[in-house]
C-alpha cells in the first residue's frame, strides 16, 4: 500500500461531496451522463442539467428514441454542445449493442461513440467498482505534485505518468474504485490548479512539490482560451437562438443575434457540418 492511500481515503470519507451520480442508487447511465457533462464544465453548472436530463431520459433507450436536436436543446448552455450529440450516439449504440444497458466491460465502454479512455475507465470504476487508472485533470495534478514534485502535469498524458498512476493504484477492486474518485475529489477541492489549500491537504507531509518549495511550472506555455468575439461565442449565440425556437429560424433572426455576416455564415456552416443544426429547403435553420 502506498503511504498516500490511507490519508487520502480517510479524507475522502469525511469530505466527499454529495453528488447524485455518486450515490448508491445512481445508475451507470447517470454516471456516464455526468462524465460527459463534466468535461471542461464545473460541477455547479452540471448539477441542474444532469437532473433535468435524467428526469426526461432515465435510461439510454429514452434518449435514443428522441431526435438528436432534443439532446442539443436539453444541453442548454453547458458549452461544447457536440457532447450532447456524443451522448445521443452512445445511447443509440447502447440500445443497439447492449440491450439498453450500459456495458460493464471496459472494452465495450471504450467502443461506444464519444467515449475515450478516461470516460471508459471512469464509468467502469465509478459505476461498476472496477480497478482502472482514472486520469482526469484533477488526478493528474495531485499525482504530479505529490509524487512528481512539479506544479502541473504535462499537457497530455504520458506513458510514464500512466505507469506512475498504475503503480499507486490499490490492488483491491473496491478500494481502487474509491481511490480513483478520492484523488479526483482532492484535486477538485484542495489541490486546485490555482491557490492550492496545502494546509488542508491530508498528504501535505508526503508531497514532493511542497518539500521542494513549490517550484513554479516551467514547461511549455499553457494554452488559454479566449471567448469574446470568437467563433465559439458566435456559435453559442446562434445555437441559443435555435434552441429557444419552436421551429425553423429565418436567417434575419440569426442576423440580429450576430452582426458580422462573414463570421455568422462561417459559424452556421460549422454548426450544420457538426450535426448541431440543419438548413431547411426554405433557407431557414433549425435543430436536427
Amino acid at each position: 500500500m502506498s503511504d498516500l492511500h490511507e490519508p487520502i481515503l480517510e479524507w475522502y470519507a469525511a469530505h466527499a461531496r454529495d453528488l447524485p451520480w455518486r450515490r448508491p442508487e445512481a445508475s451507470a447511465w447517470s454516471v456516464l451522463v455526468s462524465e460527459l457533462m463534466l468535461q471542461q464544465t464545473p460541477v455547479a453548472r452540471v448539477l441542474p442539467v444532469h437532473e433535468q436530463w435524467l428526469e426526461r431520459w432515465p435510461a439510454p433507450a429514452d434518449l435514443a428514441a428522441e431526435p438528436t436536436g432534443e439532446a442539443v436543446r436539453m444541453w442548454g448552455r453547458l458549452g461544447y454542445p457536440r457532447r450532447a450529440l456524443r451522448l445521443h450516439a452512445a445511447a443509440t449504440a447502447i440500445v443497439e449493442r447492449h440491450g439498453g444497458e450500459v456495458p460493464t466491460d471496459h472494452a465495450d465502454l471504450l467502443a461506444l461513440p464519444g467515449v475515450g479512455e478516461y470516460t471508459a475507465a471512469a464509468v467502469a470504476s465509478f459505476a461498476f467498482g472496477q480497478r482502472h487508472v482514472v486520469l482526469d485533470t484533477n488526478v493528474r495534478r495531485v499525482l504530479a505534485r505529490t509524487l512528481g514534485g512539479v506544479e502541473l502535469p504535462a499537457q497530455h498524458v504520458t506513458k510514464a505518468e500512466r505507469e506512475l498512476a498504475t503503480g499507486v493504484l490499490p490492488d483491491d477492486e473496491e478500494t481502487a474504485a474509491t481511490w480513483a474518485v478520492a484523488v479526483m475529489e482532492l484535486g477538485a477541492l484542495v489541490c486546485t490548479a490555482n491557490r492550492p489549500a496545502c494546509p488542508a491537504c491530508p498528504v501535505a507531509h508526503l508531497c514532493a512539490w511542497r518539500a521542494a518549495g513549490h517550484p513554479a511550472y516551467d514547461g511549455p506555455p499553457r494554452r488559454t482560451q479566449t471567448w469574446a468575439g470568437t467563433d465559439r461565442q458566435c456559435r453559442g449565440r446562434l445555437l441559443a437562438v435555435l434552441r429557444d425556437a419552436t421551429g425553423a429560424v429565418h436567417p434575419s433572426i440569426l442576423e440580429a443575434a450576430w452582426a458580422d455576416e462573414a463570421q455568422r455564415r462561417r459559424c452556421l456552416a460549422g454548426l450544420v457540418a457538426d450535426g448541431l443544426a440543419v438548413r431547411t429547403d426554405a433557407g431557414s435553420y433549425a435543430l436536427p
